[in-house]
């Protein structure tokens, strides 16, 4: 079965970096799309970042410049480069997984494959 397991979350001040990672098992993960996404306390789950088998991204707007996608096929592995964090940043981050590899998408009902999340909190 696909798993998908998240870590690298924490606290960080306002204008600080972290670097989270989503191991993913169960998937021959070259020919999925992966997705980043998160969900503040009280709001929708929102997407963040995505991109497909072929490496292609997008980014929501409000995270285009500080945010970056990335992906090592050969680590089955996500990542998700987080600069000059905000305190609306402050969210659990959840990894999706779908085996539509074109996808792209950061509209959470197209993936079917989710982590548990990790909780990022930034502080002003």
């Amino acid at each position: 079965q696909v798993q998908l397991v998240e870590s690298g979350g924490g606290s960080v001040q306002s204008g600080g970096s972290l670097r989270l990672s989503c191991a993913a098992s169960g998937l021959t993960y070259s020919s999925y799309s992966m997705g980043w996404f998160r969900q503040a306390l009280g709001k929708e789950r929102e997407g963040v970042a995505a991109i497909d088998s072929d490496g292609t991204t997008t980014y929501a707007d409000s995270v285009k410049g500080r945010f970056t996608i990335s992906q090592d096929n050969a680590k089955n592995t996500l990542y998700l480069q987080m600069n000059s964090l905000k305190p609306e940043d402050t969210a659990k981050y959840i990894c999706a997984a779908d085996s539509k590899w074109w996808l792209q998408s950061l509209d959470y009902w197209e993936y079917n494959f989710w982590g548990q999340g990790t909780q990022v909190t930034v502080s002003s």
